[in-house]
């Protein structure tokens, strides 16, 4: 027993016993330096040598990491430049001011029979329809509906102009999924036929309406409120943008000229006002124009509403013309 008793002393007391004592570390480790990485040699290292051989796995992966880096910079440069270059050809369409006139000299319209109704068809891929009515100088009474699907129509418009030459009719309607179809019907005597055309736009970007909120001022129209904006002489169009939350949307836009004295009405009902927002431009030539929203809704169902001037000519003077100021409208 005693025997056992000096041999663990012996081995308590002697250094190199690793069974009894905790024992440092025998290898040795470096600290971490950023030496190479896909953005190069960042400290200006030059490669070590590891057992009589060069290791030159670090500067191969940089260089492996900096080609497909260049590759990826150079396709995401090609690709913004070609999105860019997409963008801006769509943004013109919206973004570059054009007249209704100038838009109807560019499309192929048709005529619309009093009385009768017109429909046409288009591809999934559309995004969005802009829609262009006009007269010879007569007034105008149309609907003008989205159908999608049998029975099934997201948004209606009924559309009066007291004269289709002087202030034509010209809307955008979002068009999301398939199976999508415009209607016209001139709801006009047999003596008021009507001029219609359509633009299609393909591009995949934002339309007009989400431009036209996200880059100008807008105000909440509660329900069975009315919200009112005058335009200068000098402001020719304006540009209107009503859209909700997701509910439906019902409203009624008025252009008048003088107390009372309508030259536009438009009654608009969207089933979704988020995903088909209404966006039209208004023609607004003379002056004493006034526009008018009314939100024809009860007070559950507000809406967003923007009005800003489109087109405007600075050659025109608000100053009057007539002794005392006279202007028919």
């Amino acid at each position: 027993m005693k025997f056992y008793t000096n041999i663990l002393a012996l081995c308590a007391l002697y250094p190199a016993a690793d069974a009894f004592m905790v024992q440092p570390p025998k290898t040795i480790s470096n600290s971490l330096k950023a030496t190479y990485s896909y953005l190069g040699n960042l400290n200006d290292d030059k490669p070590e040598k590891a057992n009589g051989s060069t290791t030159y796995a670090a500067s191969t992966t940089s260089q492996g990491f900096s080609s497909v880096d260049a590759s990826v910079t150079n396709g995401i440069t090609k690709k913004a430049s070609a999105t860019t270059t997409k963008t801006a050809a769509s943004l013109s369409k919206y973004e570059k001011p054009r007249t209704t006139k100038e838009i109807f000299d560019e499309i192929s319209p048709v005529t619309v029979q009093g009385g009768s109704l017109r429909t046409c068809s288009f591809e999934e891929s559309v995004d969005r329809v802009s829609v262009y009515l006009k007269t010879e100088g007569r007034p105008l009474n149309a609907n003008v509906e989205l159908w999608q699907g049998p029975d099934n129509s997201p948004q209606k418009m009924s559309v009066y102009l007291e004269d289709g030459s002087l202030r034509p009719f010209r809307a955008t309607i979002e068009t999301p999924g398939s199976s999508n179809a415009v209607a016209i019907r001139n709801t006009g005597q047999m003596e008021f036929p009507l001029t219609a055309g359509l633009e299609v736009d393909m591009s995949g970007e934002e339309g007009p309406a989400d431009r036209h909120l996200s880059t100008s001022d807008y105000r909440t129209v509660q329900g069975g409120a009315v919200y009112t904006i005058p335009f200068p002489p000098s402001v020719q169009s304006v540009q209107v943008t009503l859209k909700s939350d997701g509910r439906p949307l019902n409203a009624r836009v008025e252009l008048l000229q003088g107390p009372n004295n309508n030259k536009q009405v438009m009654e608009i009902y969207t089933e979704d006002g988020k995903e088909r927002p209404f966006y039209v431009v208004i023609d607004t030539p003379g002056s004493g124009n006034v526009v008018r929203i009314v939100n024809t809704a009860t007070v559950e169902f507000p809406l967003t509403a923007a009005v800003e001037p489109y087109l405007i000519d600075e050659n025109i003077v608000d100053k009057p013309s007539s002794p005392g100021g006279m202007v028919w409208s």
